[in-house]
């Protein structure tokens, strides 16, 4: 179980729930970016800077996650891609995408792409609020509750 983060995009706020579920789950979180991305220092957090280019990142999260880990993308095509792996993918929102879903969201991308490029002002998302973080919190906390456990750390005896 490895929750791999598409960290350029990826608001702070998420970033800041992904570190601490790190460490009360002990699970491996591994942000993925074109530049540099700070981390707090964790045995359990780690980043990875891929050099620029289109789909570089994307490429890499696709080539390392497995099936049953969590990628943390607003990216349809990247989750589309992850989800062919057995990945799940969840969106900083909290909207978990499914095979389902995900045929009708990269229609609907593509629909607006060819909107913006006939030169159609197709506006951006909607601002990222309250409610969009205790969404993903909610929907992260119930990823894990479903993750067998690790081990405790043993304790030393005196």
């Amino acid at each position: 179980m490895h929750i791999w983060v598409d960290a350029d995009a990826c608001p702070n706020v998420i970033k800041d729930i992904l570190f601490r579920a790190a460490e009360r789950a002990r699970v491996p979180v591994t942000l993925v970016a074109n530049s540099w991305i700070r981390t707090p220092p964790s045995r359990f957090i780690s980043s990875m800077q891929v050099s620029g280019g289109f789909d570089v990142a994307d490429t890499e999260i696709v080539e390392r996650c497995a099936a049953g880990d969590l990628v943390v993308t607003a990216d349809i095509p990247l989750a589309a891609r992850v989800l062919e792996k057995g990945a799940l993918a969840l969106n900083p929102r909290g909207e978990l995408y499914t095979a389902d879903s995900i045929a009708q969201r990269l229609s609907m991308r593509n629909f607006m792409d060819e909107l913006r490029g006939a030169g159609v002002d197709t506006g951006g998302p909607a601002g990222f609020h309250a409610r969009d973080r205790q969404a993903f919190g909610n929907a992260l906390d119930r990823w894990l509750a479903k993750q067998p456990r690790p081990p405790a750390p043993a304790q030393d005896m005196p």
